[in-house]
């Protein structure tokens, strides 16, 4: 087959899409920009549509059907991003239509849901796009992992669900899915010092009770990778905090009450761990809800996950200043209030064996006696 997607999906004429979950018609948006919705609740927690024919309303559907689509592809600033899109045919990908019309290519299909884009004529079920009932061949993680091209052998193995999966999973690191033995496992390189750093917080953190994703060290063409198993699945479905963050204002909700209600534990023991292990990447797309897919509520804080930027901003007792309060405090003010409201929660002891550098090692043991201490008040 021909990997090449050079046709614009949203040139004149697509006349309707419909947003799908599942085998759900979820809502269907016009190329006017109209919309029906005909399951509110099942909508995607970034997308927000009206039912009105005034312009202003159809342009701002239209605008938020992109985003949402847009919000499906990588974005530039992955590593090796150019390399995926070029390998694809999809060279230019700036504006938010621009990355819209790679998604729908693909039906805009993911493993971090179930929702899928329909347009008009197409007769495919859920069952038939969805990538979790897709083997993956391993032809198309060279591009995602190492940038390099597709051979022309290779060009012919490769599927666009072995694509989808890899171009539709968010993050800066280069990474690229595979299935062993039934199941998914995510592939993730960056530099010797992020693999390491992946592998050890996520040892101390198994120390701590907390739900969190296990990385193991791995290899991939004679490099290190760290590897780990997918959390979702057909029936879960993870949706990142930044995502609530659009629900929550497109619904007067308060966003950190909304996640409090939900889960206050498991957000203040990840401000707890971020900062024993100086954790500088937990953004508002770095961590979120996983959503039940019978009814599309949220459940409880997905598992802890991506921690190659630790042992970061790890020179002084303070940390960087906290990505997940809405006032901007320290790591350590942060990690201090959480431990008042939910305690430690230690399980174990860490293993100084773990460590390889010194000076980390002495930070991390400094910074838990702090915890240890104001636990103990």
């Amino acid at each position: 087959m021909n990997t090449k997607r050079n046709r614009k999906i949203l040139s004149k004429g697509w006349g309707h899409f419909d947003i799908m979950h599942k085998d759900r018609r979820v809502a269907r948006i016009y190329e006017s920009g109209r919309c029906t919705i005909n399951f509110s609740s099942f909508l995607p927690y970034n997308l927000y549509l009206e039912k009105d024919d005034d312009f202003d309303t159809c342009v701002n559907n239209l605008n938020n059907f992109y985003y949402w689509c847009a919000s499906r592809i990588l974005t530039l600033d992955r590593k090796y991003a150019k390399e995926i899109l070029n390998s694809i045919g999809a060279i230019q990908a700036y504006t938010d239509r621009d990355r819209a019309d790679i998604a729908l290519s693909y039906r805009a299909v993911s493993l971090m849901d179930v929702y899928w884009v329909k347009a008009k004529n197409d007769k495919k079920t859920f069952k038939e796009v969805s990538l979790y009932n897709h083997s993956l061949s391993n032809a198309f993680v060279d591009v995602s992992l190492r940038g390099r091209g597709l051979t022309v052998e290779n060009n012919e193995l490769v599927t666009t669900q072995d694509q989808a999966g890899d171009i539709g999973t968010p993050g800066v690191a280069p990474k690229a899915w595979i299935r062993e033995n039934g199941k998914f496992y995510l592939l993730k390189d960056g530099e010797e010092r992020d693999v390491d750093a992946e592998i050890l917080a996520s040892k101390i953190i198994d120390c701590f009770n907390i739900d969190h994703v296990v990385y193991e060290e791995s290899e991939f063409d004679g490099t290190r990778v760290s590897k780990c198993e997918i959390i979702t699945n057909e029936e879960k479905s993870i949706v990142a905090s930044e995502f609530i963050e659009i629900y929550c204002l497109n619904h007067n909700k308060d966003k950190i009450d909304f996640i409090l209600q939900k889960d206050k534990y498991s957000y203040y023991m990840m401000n707890v761990i971020d900062y024993l292990i100086g954790n500088v990447d937990r953004h508002w797309g770095n961590w979120g809800f996983i959503v039940n897919n019978k009814n599309n509520k949220p459940e409880k804080l997905y598992p802890l996950m991506d921690f190659n930027k630790s042992f970061m901003a790890y020179e002084n007792i303070e940390g960087a200043v906290c990505q997940t309060t809405e006032s901007r405090i320290s790591q350590k003010d942060a990690a201090i209030d959480a431990v008042k409201k939910a305690g430690l929660n230690q399980l174990r002891e860490v293993d100084r064996a773990w460590f390889k550098d010194k000076k980390v090692e002495e930070m991390f043991f400094k910074r838990l006696a702090l915890l240890k201490e104001i636990n103990m008040e």
